[in-house]
């Protein structure tokens, strides 16, 4: 098994933690994040803000949290995987990734919210996260089954834990976390390809 101690750094990843902790810091200091009005003024997605052209909003979310818990909970899976992936693809595809994961998310809960009328404020990089489990279940399976230290049953196990404990929560935007997984998945495949073998 490789050793951590002679992995890249990802810069990146840890790039993507610091601006949410920033941006959470600098939110609690002028207001309060666990307050939907304060939170749209700030950036969080409204679906009638966007439909009037605020599409920024999309963007934006991803780098939104209500409230110590929600960050918490995001930046620990994003900071345990996000390295694994950012050093499979390459730090430039990894923002890539990263970033249309969490737009991409945003816009599908955005046509389900038009599709049923619903008016929730959205907020949070679990749609991006999301699709950073699933790129990495997709890099995991075409390096059979194994990539570093992580293991397919690992993360489809991981995976259906956090969809279980979502459908099973209130507030929780569950299509963006099945779209951003979804996404994920697709997008290593585009992304990702497997390190050639090198025999003497």
């Amino acid at each position: 098994m490789e050793n951590r101690t002679y992995r890249r750094t990802a810069y990146v990843n840890l790039t993507i933690i610091a601006v949410n902790f920033i941006y959470f810091g600098y939110l609690e200091v002028i207001g309060s994040t666990e307050s939907s009005m304060f939170m749209i003024a700030h950036g969080a997605m409204f679906v009638p803000l966007v439909l009037q052209g605020e599409y920024w909003r999309l963007l934006t979310a991803v780098f939104m949290h209500f409230g110590i818990g929600h960050i918490i909970n995001n930046m620990i899976v994003l900071y345990v995987l996000g390295d694994n992936l950012e050093r499979a693809l390459g730090s430039f595809k990894y923002l890539i990734f990263y970033l249309v994961c969490g737009i991409g998310a945003n816009a599908a809960s955005m046509l389900f919210e038009i599709q049923t009328d619903a008016a929730a404020v959205s907020a949070g990089a679990s749609g991006a996260v999301f699709g950073v489990v699933g790129g990495l279940i997709y890099a995991v399976a075409v390096n059979r089954g194994r990539l570093e230290d992580l293991s397919t049953r690992q993360l489809v196990i991981m995976a259906a834990l956090s969809l279980y404990f979502g459908f099973t929560s209130a507030g929780v935007n569950n299509v963006a976390h099945v779209a951003g997984l979804a996404l994920g998945i697709v997008m290593g495949i585009l992304l990702y390809r497997r390190p050639r073998r090198i025999y003497d």
